[in-house]
């Protein structure tokens, strides 16, 4: 069983939409039993809440409902817990990486989650929560192509 932790800051737009989108691309494939999936956010400020309203309902006009989940803090135990810890921005990839040297881990698990995008060239997910609600649609797409090429490169690496 691979498992990964999708992070962003405050863990109610970016991360949850990518744990959403990512969780239906490994169940429409057939994988679902193989990968687990989560969220978390490098701050503490919205722990126990909801998703965005607009994250929940730009996933929901794709057919994802992430109204469920709600948001944590990650830990200095996911850090050794899971194989892949894909940061949504290089500043939740540094505090990552500073959480993991005063965990004395190596932070190898840590990485951008653009970098497994094959349609854009950022390497960084934008933040929408200051900005309008098409903002979440590009993040959506964003995070539909950077999922996609995570799977592959799961199952490449799980041989």
């Amino acid at each position: 069983m691979k498992s990964v932790l999708f992070v962003c800051l405050g863990n109610i737009c970016r991360s949850p939409t990518a744990e959403g989108v990512f969780r239906k691309i490994v169940n429409d494939t057939g994988y679902s039993n193989q990968i687990s999936i989560e969220s978390a956010g490098t701050s503490n400020w919205n722990i126990g809440l909801s998703p965005d309203s607009r994250a929940i309902s730009a996933a929901l006009n794709r057919g994802i409902d992430i109204s469920a989940l709600k948001a944590r803090q990650v830990s200095a135990k996911d850090l050794a817990d899971y194989d892949y810890i894909l940061a949504m921005d290089k500043q939740n990839q540094q505090t990552l990486m500073t959480l993991a040297n005063h965990a004395n881990g190596n932070g190898d698990n840590i990485k951008l989650f653009m970098s497994f995008a094959d349609q854009f060239d950022e390497i960084e997910m934008p933040d929408p929560y200051n900005g309008g609600e098409q903002g979440f649609d590009k993040v959506l797409d964003m995070i539909m192509d950077a999922s996609e090429g995570l799977l592959k490169r799961i199952l490449i690496d799980d041989g």
